[in-house]
């Protein structure tokens, strides 16, 4: 079955052009880090674009959105008869529960997992998510539960990651493997690549990876209650009861209108009657089902709520019931728009005369928590480079930047670089990149780097003074501090950290 989704001008479906346009321009005012649109109205898709490096091919890192396909997944094990939405979460796993389980964890069901009510006071994630991802089952069972299950709403990561340890005890399928022929394949979805615990099983939570138009097909899939082409995937019943209000949401969590519409289940309500798979930084998969519209979109976005507020105000306010006559002029304009999306590096001085005493320098550091023993600094004349190594000179990575624009790469970065809180593997695997070098002044070198396919873009800043150097670290956007720390390191001896 051909599964091209058709493409149209904005005009025929009752989009105005210039609402694109205008959208566009108000997210790159709001932050530099957009990545990809897709916005279709009628099943059919009326604008779509990518801020190059990115490209339609490439899978994006989806954070949270991930949990409404793991929402999915329990939908379908639910109709195929593997749970219930009333089932007690302690009776999937009677060798991992505590010895004396509370009232509390007793009355914890499916549905209260689903909604985020699971009773706990506060997110789990940082007691029951290690670095090694070892027993999460355990750690998560062991957790104080405060008030009863399905008194109150906590955004709870793990909660989702309990989901989807429950589909692979009850099917023996990780959610990679359970979905590809129920939902992947039907949708055109080629298959995802979905982090895991030490078990094989899926995070649920977090780590899917897919392309931009994926998660317009999601969207579009729950905008038809389900069906697709012809064909029934999810029950009715499901999509109706996981994008409806659950439990209302307070404002502890985040105070603006879109996430105090209430929660479903693994979907936020937003305003407009609307619903959303919401992942950090700017992921988004936004359904309005009274005007027929799904947005899909990827970035590395701070103030999320500005995002949403824009597409409210530039793009839905000027939709249109019926078609709009076409206007080729504007749909021109909206075409160069898009064709020219770029993320663009940071702007300074190409060179500096100290390059020819840096060249070759190495500079070590005393143990810190980046995991950085030493860096060595290289140059030519279409850039330089970075190259990094582990204490004692382990697993040497070579981080190359352009003069003042972008030089592909992948992730030459160090291991445990900190700002990448809930995809802890994304310090670890290779990671599409581009860095560019540029001297702000003499004695100072900015690197800037973009893992465009995920949201993170850090920015190197070197200053030297005489044998020493000092190396300050910040990231666009993190789950805490952006200032991740600063090193302080002389050619050839290592000094303590400062930061």
């Amino acid at each position: 079955m051909d599964q091209t989704l058709e493409r149209v001008t904005p005009e025929s479906v009752g989009i105005p052009s210039k609402a694109i346009v205008d959208w566009v321009d108000e997210l790159e005012r709001i932050a530099p880090d957009v990545h990809s649109i897709m916005v279709l109205r009628h099943g059919r898709v009326a604008a779509e674009g990518w801020w190059a490096p990115n490209a339609p091919e490439m899978p994006h890192a989806l954070f949270s959105i991930s949990k409404s396909f793991t929402s999915t997944a329990v939908g379908l094990a639910i109709a195929e008869g593997h749970l219930g939405l009333d089932d007690p979460v302690v009776s999937f796993f009677p060798d991992e529960a505590p010895a004396n389980v509370s009232p509390r964890l007793a009355a914890m069901t499916v549905r209260h997992l689903l909604a985020m009510c699971t009773g706990h006071d506060e997110a789990t994630v940082d007691v029951v998510i290690p670095g090694d991802r070892s027993d999460l089952v355990r750690g998560f069972l062991a957790f104080p539960i405060a008030y009863e299950p399905g008194t109150r709403f906590v955004y709870n990561t793990p909660a989702t990651y309990m989901l989807s340890a429950i589909v692979h005890k009850r099917t023996g399928l990780n959610l990679v493997d359970y979905l590809q022929p129920r939902l992947f394949e039907p949708l055109g979805i080629a298959r995802p690549n979905w982090e895991e615990d030490a078990h094989g099983i899926s995070m649920g939570g977090f780590g899917l990876r897919l392309r931009t138009e994926d998660v317009a097909r999601l969207g579009q899939l729950y905008l038809q209650k389900g069906e697709w082409r012809g064909q029934r995937l999810i029950p009715a019943e499901w999509v109706e009861a996981a994008t409806s209000r659950q439990i209302d949401t307070g404002p502890n969590l985040n105070p603006n209108p879109d996430w105090l519409q209430g929660y479903g289940y693994q979907f936020w309500r937003g305003q407009h009657d609307s619903f959303r798979g919401d992942g950090a930084f700017g992921q988004f998969c936004i359904v309005v089902p009274g005007a027929d519209l799904v947005v899909a979109m990827n970035s590395g976005i701070g103030p999320m709520h500005l995002a949403i507020e824009s597409l409210w105000s530039l793009v839905l306010a000027r939709l249109q019931p019926e078609p709009l006559p076409e206007d080729p002029a504007a749909q021109q304009a909206l075409t160069a728009r898009l064709a020219g999306l770029r993320l663009v590096p940071q702007s300074g001085p190409a060179g500096s005369p100290m390059e020819a005493d840096l060249a070759g320098a190495e500079f070590t550091f005393a143990p810190n928590g980046f995991g950085l023993g030493s860096v060595r600094l290289e140059f030519a004349p279409c850039g330089g480079a970075l190259v990094m190594s582990g204490e004692g000179g382990r697993q040497p990575r070579r981080l190359e930047f352009g003069r003042g624009a972008w030089q592909a790469g992948d992730a030459a970065v160090v291991r445990q670089w900190p700002g990448q809180h809930l995809t802890t593997d994304s310090a670890w695997i290779d990671q599409p990149l581009v860095a560019s070098g540029t001297w702000p002044r003499p004695d100072c070198l900015e690197i800037d780097v973009c893992l465009y396919t995920n949201a993170y873009r850090y920015t190197l800043t070197l200053d030297f003074a005489g044998s020493q150097l000092r190396l300050a670290v910040h990231v666009n956007v993190a789950f805490g501090p952006t200032d991740l720390g600063v090193l302080v390191g002389r050619r050839g001896a290592g000094a303590t950290p400062i930061g």
